[in-house]
């Protein structure tokens, strides 16, 4: 059963609440980190028993959301293959989701609240995976990763062997190799080449089996530039399809679990329903930082004495568009998940969250930065981002 998620918080209307359960990447998540470190034990969520010795094959399809597999995908190779309905983390973003599905934690525990948190000790707003400030400096500091990433990484002291697929560009960087320790890395260039390393692994781990997890993120590129059912993403979903069916055929007769899912979905919202904080605005004068956490679930750290003014601000302008609540109640109903929180988390926090309405945005600007138009967007609560295909087959 999921943890209980307080329904006295303020949500936006149509929210749909995150599964900390069997129903949830969380669950899906942990249930792999059971299974790589008991040989007793099985993965329901594989169809692998307890105690069998099995190769599972893991496609984390960067953005590929359920509503748009169902609608747009209807037909397709992986949706004849789709066993169930998963709901990603709060928020519903790549930071939050991909770091849950690499460490078996709820975001409350890993502290990924986005694709930017407010970590002072590295100096105020920074990105995480690629390990950069709002304003561009790359970063380092003393024990870097360690502090950053308290929580193990789930391959390390795994029983069975680990391989991850990952694309050339971010298999290596410091984010992928302090969470992929205890596995074997393989680069890829490109879709043909990313098949072409998942079948080679396969072949690695053929008596031995285990878990080759493989990511592909251009899905997730393409629809933030272009939009979720633009023709660009349309486009790469069917040579993505082609690529599944190809994989099940080479796979064939080997008895693996291919499976697949997403970290998020997504939704379009146009710049009409952007609400873009001026630097030198009445609002942006209230806060202690630049916003953190995403564009659709907005993190805030509001000055000492301002907070008054600031709720009665976002009563205003954010009606219809979006609602503020403060932290303490989002850590309180359980909207980041079980588990023992962070120790960083109320800083990462900060003192309000601002959940928005579907089809709207909020943005600030930080000298320096380089500033992402972005047509598609997720981290917000609405069904469409909330939801992922969990897609299963048997070679």
């Amino acid at each position: 059963m999921s943890p209980a998620i307080d329904f006295r918080l303020s949500l936006p209307t149509d929210a749909v609440l995150p599964d900390y359960g069997d129903g949830g990447l969380l669950g899906f998540a942990s249930g792999l980190r059971c299974w790589l470190h008991d040989r007793k034990t099985g993965w329901a969520a594989a169809d692998i028993a307890a105690g069998e010795r099995a190769l599972a094959v893991l496609l984390v399809i960067d953005g590929l959301g359920e509503v748009f597999l169902d609608t747009v995908g209807r037909g397709s190779a992986l949706h004849a293959a789709k066993r169930a309905s998963l709901s990603s983390v709060c928020p519903s973003t790549t930071a939050s989701a991909i770091t849950t599905l690499a460490t078996g934690v709820a975001p409350v525990e890993h502290g990924l609240n986005g694709w930017f948190i407010h970590d002072r000790r590295f100096g105020g707003v920074i990105a995480p995976l690629p390990l950069i400030r709002r304003s561009g400096e790359s970063l380092e500091a003393f024990r870097l990763l360690p502090r950053l990433f308290p929580v193990a990484p789930m391959y390390r002291h795994a029983c069975r062997p680990v391989t991850l697929v990952s694309p050339a560009h971010i298999a290596f960087s410091r984010f992928s190799l302090h969470h992929g320790r205890g596995a074997h890395i393989e680069a890829y260039e490109g879709l043909e080449d990313f098949v072409a390393a998942i079948v080679e692994m396969a072949d690695a781990l053929a008596h031995s089996g285990g878990l080759i997890h493989a990511y592909y993120p251009v899905f997730d590129l393409l629809s933030h530039q272009h939009g979720c059912r633009s023709l660009e993403a349309v486009d790469c979903f069917a040579q993505l399809d082609a690529a599944f069916a190809l994989l099940g055929q080479a796979l064939a007769g080997r008895d693996v679990r291919l499976l697949a899912t997403a970290d998020h979905g997504f939704i379009d919202a146009s710049p009409e329903r952007c609400i873009d904080l001026a630097p030198d605005s009445e609002v942006v004068a209230m806060l202690a930082a630049p916003l953190f956490g995403e564009r659709r679930l907005a993190f805030c750290q509001v000055r000492a004495g301002a907070h008054a003014e600031f709720e009665s601000w976002a009563a205003g302008a954010l009606r219809g568009k979006g609602v503020a609540v403060r932290s303490a109640d989002v850590l309180a109903a359980g909207l980041l998940g079980p588990g023992r929180p962070h120790p960083r988390l109320g800083e990462r926090l900060g003192s309000h969250a601002l959940l928005m309405e579907s089809g709207w945005t909020i943005v600030d600007h930080v000298a320096g930065e380089h500033e992402h138009t972005m047509i598609g967007v997720h981290g917000g609560l609405s069904a469409d981002e909330m939801r992922v295909p969990l897609i299963r087959m048997r070679t």
